[in-house]
């Protein structure tokens, strides 16, 4: 994956770091902070794995050397100021050192003032369910919890989620047969979350299929 690096692009801080914001190429989370020196940037795109810099060993480290949780890039840029990196990859298990998909677990409990003599009402993201499940799905993935039905699904592998997707479909269409719409939305929610547990084992953005129906419009 040897790319040319613009150099004269980048400004590297006084201690010769760059921070990297790693993000799943396929649910869009972001994963991790961390910081690359121009040693670990030029091996991170020689390898196409990610590396970086650590401040407080002071060495460089290879993500999942140990762990073996690596994380293969498929994108790289850099801000305006060139004094920052996304990192867009795709994580071969969880991204935290904690055992978790991504280090930003925790929560800032946040209610933001209106401004004077104006209402705020919230504005409702219809699908903003499609953009949890997602995220969901990928945790269970990188995770594994025991248990869990969709740590079930990612284990047993391709052949099972492609017949519950099967399954899910012919379900979906007796629903519709029967005229039933309490049937047809339990078993459409069914197919739409094995559907998404396929592009995830596929490593197939959802961003990608909606970005089909917007050509095909």
């Amino acid at each position: 994956m040897t790319q040319t690096i613009p150099w004269e692009q980048l400004r590297f801080d006084e201690n010769g770091l760059i921070p990297a914001i790693v993000q799943d190429a396929v649910s869009k989370e972001v994963l991790t902070l961390a910081y690359m020196n121009k040693e670990s940037l030029a091996k991170s795109l020689e390898t196409g794995e990610t590396w970086f810099w650590s401040r407080s060993r002071q060495e460089l480290w290879h993500k999942g050397a140990t762990s073996g949780h690596t994380q293969r890039i498929v994108s790289m840029r850099y801000d305006c100021d060139g004094d920052a990196l996304v990192v867009q990859v795709v994580p071969h298990g969880p991204a935290c050192h904690t055992g978790s998909y991504t280090c930003f677990g925790g929560a800032i409990a946040y209610g933001g003032e209106a401004a004077e003599g104006a209402e705020q009402a919230p504005v409702p993201d219809r699908f903003a369910i499609l953009n949890e499940l997602e995220r969901l799905i990928a945790s269970r993935e990188a995770e594994r919890p025991e248990g869990a039905y969709t740590t079930y699904l990612f284990e047993k592998g391709v052949d099972k989620i492609l017949k519950k997707v099967g399954e899910e479909a012919a379900e979906v269409i007796i629903a519709a047969k029967n005229r039933s719409h309490d049937e047809l939305r339990y078993e459409a929610a069914d197919l739409i979350y094995h559907l998404l547990v396929l592009l995830r084992e596929q490593k197939l953005p959802l961003d990608d299929v909606l970005a089909e129906l917007r050509r095909r419009r």
